[in-house]
Formats: structure tokens, C-alpha cells, sequence
């Protein structure tokens, strides 16, 4: 039975916001801890007193956090990024493999910085018969200077070369720029008139304009809060094909954001010398960064040197992120990664895993999202709520936080998504799932060999990778035991890619063409990557082959009866292209960055319209394949 009086301590937590980094002159933290409060209970409280800790600090709170990591039974860490995919197609979809979902997630980690890092070390104290839990949080850790970066989050100049592709998908787009454009142009008209009035900053002039003047290096300009992200690109389409004298610009704010705003210079030179001062002050921010990242290599190090077992909630984007900021590179090959991540970090615990795969868990879940927060909810509703909740599951660890007297603020139980209680609450899940296990920790010695623990080892190195669970010290992968299927049972050597097609073409009009060349039930599934890519899932692996040899064939015919072809009408306009499903994998391996598949494939520079297979050795090869399809092309004319 699980141990019903374990408490888990929360000591302190370590902030560190994105601020002047100044030289360490911050008090020492390693002091007695003099205030506690007790989470659960009849007298719980809704939220997690913390230190705040901030950059200028950081130094000196440094070597009590590798006493604490390198004492620690387990670390749970939780990272917050800039994004997550830089393009809709980079999204993970049911039709990856898991090379492709590899390579989306190397994209994600080399093109998006990290923004927050959460700690928090659980040692076990046997007077207490507790864990002691020390939330840490945030440490900036960009990547290099690499000319990726630069090129991609701190381009602040954001009016777009003539190449970038902006897709107007719909008459709202076009009403929205055309809004924009009227917009613009009357807070410029404003401006311009306010200006020769020689009116005061503040007057009722500027009251009139409707948008809000805010300044950027003494340059008026509008501060662009509330669009979406595509919304964001239609204004910069917008600013680039109308107006000379506005600029698109993207600064880094106060809180590890980025700011976006439309500027308005009025002459060449003040442009030149706006990019300077605000080039120059990207520069000095993001070499403070990489120094405070530098600092907390130290800490990864240890997490390295002492085998710690580390704990995360869904986590293979977050591994991913240590490795490429603290490690190396990631590797190319998914098979690399995953040997070389072994060896740095030999214990890895995936805690939505651990609640997918174990019946007691999925029990004590029942029909609730498998969210960090959904089950940090019901395994540890004291700690959530601050009282029992009878429809809750009886919460078997308690938490005693104790904070330093001086500095402390309570993190509000509901503040997911801040990296140092997501990586309190991924612990504490993981905690209370170890005693529904039945590890009972009151029997354990100091230090605890949990990564050892016969309880854990079928879930230990076993990473929840988008649908799949991939074994980190072999590289098999199956399908998550949870996951329900939305489309027939993938077979990838059974699917053709196509892209560059009319964006007329809906899935059910691609679907019908396709069935009246090779049978209404030759097509499974078609799923639309995006607007200018499908990945067309047939019924047999030759009709594959003999769908992109047809295309080939069509192509290549001059004569008329081509176009009584119904495959004809997948290729009107000639820029329709088509391979098998490894075409697939190639392109998005790419670093390059386009908004659409279709320009992400002409960036990486495919010329050719269609690619066959290598001939095969039975007598469906594609040359013979070629010879039915001219066979069928004569038919046809004969009958007309």
C-alpha cells in the first residue's frame, strides 16, 4: 500500500527574468529557512511561496542550486520556449514517421530560443519522512550567435523581401488589409498634420488617431497588440506594398516577448540609424543571455556528471532543448539522437507517459485530459484547490513549502505555463504516481536508487514523442497505448506526396479524381499538410508507382487527349509536383523557412515536377508501368 503521510517541501523558487544583466552583488541565500506553510490539509492554501529570485541574483543563487541538484533523488524540469513550429506544415501530424517527427522537432529547437527553465530537485529526508521539493525558475538560455537566429527572431526589420510568401486565403484577408490600409493611412495623416501643427505629445490630436502612438527611439509609431500571428503578416504586407515611410518592426519587450509595432520614419537616414541603435541593442541583450545561459551550463553539467533521474510531462521537445542549448548540436538522425541522449542522460522519466501506460493511473484519470495541469488536479488536489474535493482522488502526498522569511511570494496553484511550477508540479505528479505504484518511500535508504527501482523500469527511458513512445536506449518506437486513430492504419510505403497543386483542390475533389482513375476504393485517406501539399494514402503500395508514372507520362504527352485524362485535372496550371512518401521526409529536414510546404520545397531547390522510384525487378516496374499508361492514352484517343 502507498505510504498515506509523505509531505513534499517546496524551499524556494529561482527566478531569473530577462533584464540588464549587472555584476553579482546580490545577498547570499544560504541562510535558515524560518517561515513555513503547509499546503493541504484543513488548512490549505491555493498557492506555492517562492523566492524570487532575478537576474542580478542569479550568481549567488547559483552554488546553492548545485547543492541542491547534486543532493537531489530526482529532478523534474520543465522548459518555456519563443514557439514551437516556425511554419503550419511543421506541425505534427498523424501522417509523420518518426524521422519526420524528428526533424520537425530539430527545426523547433534550432529555430526557437528557450525562455524559461524550471528546476525543481525532490530529496528525500527520512526524519521527516518527506521529500523536500526546491522549485527553481527561469533562466534565459538562448543559443549562440548563430546566423539562424539572427536571420529569424531578431530580423526587427520586418519588411519583407520580395520572395516571402504571404497566402491571402480568403475575402476576410483581403477586407482586413484593406482596413489596415485605411487605418495606417489615417493615423499617418494624423501624425503628419499633428506634427506640422507643431501640436504637443498628449494634446487631443493624437486622441483622434485610432490607433495609440507609443514611441520607439523618439519615433512614433503603433504598438500592434491583439492580431494573430497571421493577421501580423497581412499588416506587413500591407506596410510594404503601400507605404514608404512606415516600418514594420519586432523588438524584444520586457518579459522575454517580442513586441511588434509599425514605425514611421521619414527619410532613409533615419531608418539607417533607427536599425543601428536598435541592431545594437538586440546585440547586447542577447550576449547577456548567453552569459547567464553559460552560468547555467554548470547546472546541466551536474545533471550530467551525477546520472540524476530526470522527470518531465511530455517532454521530448524539452530533452531536446537541454541538448542543443547545454549539449551539442542535435544530431541529424533521429537513431543518433537518441544514443547519444542516453548516454548524457541515462534515467528519463516521461510522466504522461507513465499515466498513459500504467491501469492505475488511467483509472485514477478516468476521461480527463492527460494535461500536466489536468492531472496535477486530480493526483494532488490539495496542493491544486487547497482543500479536499470529494470528487477528487484521495491525495496520498502532502506538501510542507517552507520559504525564506525575506523575498517571498506565492505562486498561484493555476500558473501553468511558468516553468518553475510546471516543473513543481510535473514532481509532484510523478511523486504521488510512484506511491500509487507502490514505491513505498518511507522503506527507502538515503539516497534513494529509484532509477534502479523494479516499479519504474517499465517506464523509465520511454518518452512520449506526438503519438508514439520512443525507447530511449534502443530507438524502437510504438504507437502510444492511448492514442485513438482518426485515419486508417498508416502504411507509409502506400503514400504519395503531392504539392504546388490548384488551391481549388478540396481532400473530397482530390479523392474523387483519383478514384476514377484507379477504382473508388483505391484512395484511403488524403490529408492536406497545408493549403499546397497533400500526402495521399492508397490502398496498395503499386498504386503509388503507377499514380506518379501517369502523372509523368501526362506531363511529358503534347497531344490533346492528355487533357480528357481525369488526372488532368490535378495538374492545371503545370506546377503541380508528386513523388512517394520519402520526398516527404527530404523537405522537411530543411532549416530553410517558408510559410508554405510548397515554397519550403522550391527553397531547398526541387526542379523536377515528378520522381519516380528505382526500377524494380518484378514485372510492375515503373518502365513497364509507363508502357500501360501510353496504352492507356491510345484507348482512349481511339475512342474518341
Amino acid at each position: 500500500m502507498p505510504l498515506a503521510n509523505e509531505e513534499v517541501m517546496a524551499c524556494f523558487g529561482l527566478r531569473v527574468l530577462s533584464k540588464a544583466l549587472t555584476q553579482p552583488q546580490a545577498r547570499h541565500l544560504r541562510r535558515a529557512l524560518s517561515s513555513s506553510t503547509v499546503i493541504g490539509g484543513n488548512g490549505g492554501v491555493s498557492g506555492v511561496a517562492v523566492k524570487r529570485v532575478t537576474i542580478s541574483n542569479f550568481w549567488s543563487v547559483l552554488d546553492d542550486l548545485r547543492v541542491r541538484v547534486r543532493e537531489a533523488d530526482f529532478v523534474a524540469v520543465d522548459l518555456e520556449m519563443t514557439g514551437v513550429t516556425s511554419a503550419p506544415w511543421r506541425q505534427s501530424f498523424e501522417f509523420d514517421r518518426s524521422d519526420v517527427r524528428y526533424f520537425k522537432v530539430k527545426d523547433s529547437v534550432e529555430k526557437f530560443a528557450v525562455v524559461q527553465f524550471g528546476v525543481c530537485t525532490f530529496q528525500w529526508d527520512a526524519s521527516l519522512g518527506s521529500f523536500i521539493a526546491h522549485p527553481a525558475q527561469e533562466v534565459e538560455a538562448l543559443k549562440n550567435l548563430g546566423a539562424v537566429y539572427d536571420d529569424d527572431l531578431l530580423s526587427f526589420f520586418g519588411n519583407f523581401k520580395d520572395d516571402v510568401e504571404i497566402p491571402i486565403a480568403s475575402t476576410t484577408d483581403l477586407l482586413f488589409m484593406e482596413r489596415m490600409k485605411i487605418r495606417f493611412h489615417e493615423w499617418r495623416e494624423n501624425l503628419l498634420r499633428c506634427s506640422e501643427n507643431h501640436a504637443p505629445e498628449g494634446s487631443s490630436c493624437g486622441s483622434k488617431m485610432q490607433f495609440q502612438t507609443v514611441f520607439l527611439k523618439k519615433c512614433p509609431a503603433v504598438l500592434l497588440n491583439g492580431f494573430t500571428s497571421h493577421q501580423l503578416r497581412l499588416i506587413q504586407l500591407v506596410i510594404r506594398k503601400h507605404f514608404k515611410d512606415l516600418l514594420y518592426v519586432r523588438v524584444s519587450g520586457d518579459s522575454c516577448s517580442w513586441q511588434k509595432l509599425v514605425v514611421y520614419v521619414n527619410s532613409q537616414k533615419d531608418i539607417a540609424i533607427l536599425m543601428e541603435e536598435i541592431k545594437e541593442d538586440q546585440r547586447r541583450s542577447k550576449e547577456e543571455k548567453v552569459h547567464l545561459a553559460v552560468g547555467f551550463r554548470h547546472i546541466v553539467d551536474i545533471f550530467i556528471s551525477e546520472k540524476k533521474l530526470i522527470v518531465g510531462y511530455n517532454c521530448f521537445l524539452d530533452i531536446a532543448h537541454i541538448y542543443d542549448k547545454f549539449v551539442g548540436p542535435l544530431p541529424c538522425s533521429k537513431e543518433d539522437f537518441v544514443m547519444s541522449l542516453h548516454k548524457i542522460f541515462p534515467y528519463v522519466i516521461d510522466t504522461k507517459h507513465l499515466i498513459n501506460a500504467n491501469h492505475v493511473m488511467q483509472y485514477l484519470m478516468k476521461r480527463s485530459k492527460k494535461s500536466l495541469s489536468s492531472a496535477f488536479a486530480i493526483l494532488c488536489p490539495k496542493i491544486y484547490s487547497g482543500f479536499q474535493d470529494s470528487t477528487s482522488v484521495s491525495s496520498v502526498v502532502k506538501v510542507h513549502v517552507q520559504a525564506d522569511e525575506t523575498g517571498s511570494s506565492y505562486w498561484n496553484s493555476g500558473a501553468k505555463h511558468e516553468a518553475g511550477f510546471d516543473a513543481f508540479m510535473t514532481g509532484c505528479v510523478f511523486a504521488q504516481a510512484c506511491s500509487h505504484l507502490g514505491i513505498k518511500f518511507d522503506q527507502e535508504s538515503v539516497p534513494m536508487d529509484l532509477p534502479n527501482s523494479d516499479r519504474l523500469q517499465t517506464y523509465i527511458n520511454i518518452l512520449f514523442h506526438s503519438r508514439a513512445v520512443i525507447d530511449l536506449r534502443t530507438g524502437a518506437e510504438s504507437l502510444d497505448s492511448g492514442y485513438k486513430r482518426k485515419y486508417p492504419k498508416i502504411e507509409f510505403s502506400k503514400i504519395a506526396l503531392i504539392w504546388g497543386f490548384s488551391s481549388k483542390l478540396r481532400p473530397n475533389d482530390m479523392q474523387e479524381i483519383l478514384g476514377k482513375v484507379f477504382g473508388t476504393a483505391s484512395v484511403l485517406s488524403v490529408f492536406y499538410i497545408d493549403g499546397t501539399a497533400a500526402l495521399i494514402q492508397f490502398s496498395k503500395e503499386e498504386f503509388v508507382d503507377q499514380f506518379l508514372v501517369l502523372k509523368d507520362t501526362l506531363e511529358k504527352d503534347d497531344g490533346p487527349i492528355s487533357l480528357l485524362h481525369p488526372l488532368a485535372e490535378l495538374l492545371v496550371g503545370g506546377e503541380t509536383r508528386a513523388a512517394n512518401y520519402d520526398a516527404y521526409g527530404e523537405i522537411c529536414s530543411s532549416s530553410a523557412m517558408k510559410f508554405s510546404f510548397a515554397g519550403q520545397a522550391e527553397a531547398i531547390g526541387i526542379k523536377w515536377k515528378t520522381r519516380l522510384r528505382t526500377l524494380k525487378e518484378d514485372k510492375e516496374s515503373p518502365l513497364s508501368q509507363v508502357d500501360n499508361c501510353r496504352e492507356q492514352l491510345y484507348a482512349i484517343e481511339n475512342d474518341t
